[in-house]
């Protein structure tokens, strides 16, 4: 069943009832990460095992992605300020419960690479915060293998 979510802001970050976030250090820099972030939106089947299908929208301004398992969200682009932060909102899932959710990478400069920082901030039913608390372990696990691999992507010769 296709759900349509609450619109919120890029604030929705700092006030969700449910927030996830997930940091790790790579050795890319910044601006490369921000591309495959933010540009090549189908190459995160590429280094994001979870993404099977992801396609930008609306002349950029959306994206479409499904994941494994069969979830689907159409998103609205919040931001994209090069090359400190992307974020977008779901508008439209397939999720259970879920009544508002906006997820953002933001990305600081490490020494010579990035310190990548993966947020979900979310609000739904009671049944859909508390899976969503349960599943911050494999999210976790999602991000440092999605982020490791892109890395690699980003630095090899």
């Amino acid at each position: 069943m296709v759900r349509r979510l609450r619109p919120v802001g890029l604030d929705f970050v700092g006030t969700a009832p449910v927030r996830l976030v997930f940091a790790r250090e790579i050795s890319a820099a910044p601006e490369p990460v921000f591309r495959a972030l933010a540009e090549d939106v189908p190459g995160w089947t590429a280094w994001f095992s979870a993404v099977t299908s992801a396609r930008p929208i609306g002349e950029g301004a959306g994206r479409e992605v499904r994941l494994r398992g069969g979830t689907r969200f159409v998103e609205t682009i919040l931001t994209a300020r090069r090359p400190e932060v992307y974020a977008y909102r779901v508008d439209v899932t397939n999720v259970p419960g879920a009544r508002a959710l906006v997820e953002e990478w933001r990305l600081t400069p490490a020494g010579a690479g990035t310190r990548v920082q993966w947020t979900w901030a979310a609000d739904g039913t009671a049944p859909f915060r508390f899976v969503l608390n349960r599943a911050r372990p494999g999210l976790g696990r999602a991000f440092r293998a999605a982020v490791t691999s892109l890395d690699r992507r980003l630095t090899r010769p």
